[in-house]
């Protein structure tokens, strides 16, 4: 969402940023890098859990995207360790009770 529709509501809303804010150059490119990032995290751990099927691969994903939710509840708001967080925990639950 935030490197498509940097400037939209759901953006503002999502990230609790005014519209005039999201508006500024650096605050819009900003929010496209980390859309790409995140994106291509995605791509990555797609790849890892249907195509090499290696467990450990999509662990490490898994964990850093964790890591980085841990980050961002201590540093910027605590809802984010279950808004970003939250899938990649049950992921991790998911890969040790099935594994």
């Amino acid at each position: 969402m935030e490197s498509i529709a940097t400037q939209s509501d759901a953006t503002s809303r999502v990230f609790n940023m005014d519209k005039e804010e999201l508006a500024r150059p650096s605050v819009s490119s900003l929010f496209k890098n980390q859309g790409i990032y995140n994106a291509l995290l995605g791509v990555f751990l797609l790849y890892g859990i249907y195509f090499s099927q290696n467990l450990e691969i999509v662990t490490i994903f898994v964990l850093f995207v964790i890591g980085a939710a841990a980050y961002g509840s201590l540093t910027a708001d605590k809802k984010i360790i279950l808004k970003q967080g939250g899938p990649a925990i049950l992921a991790l639950i998911s890969i040790f009770l099935f594994k």
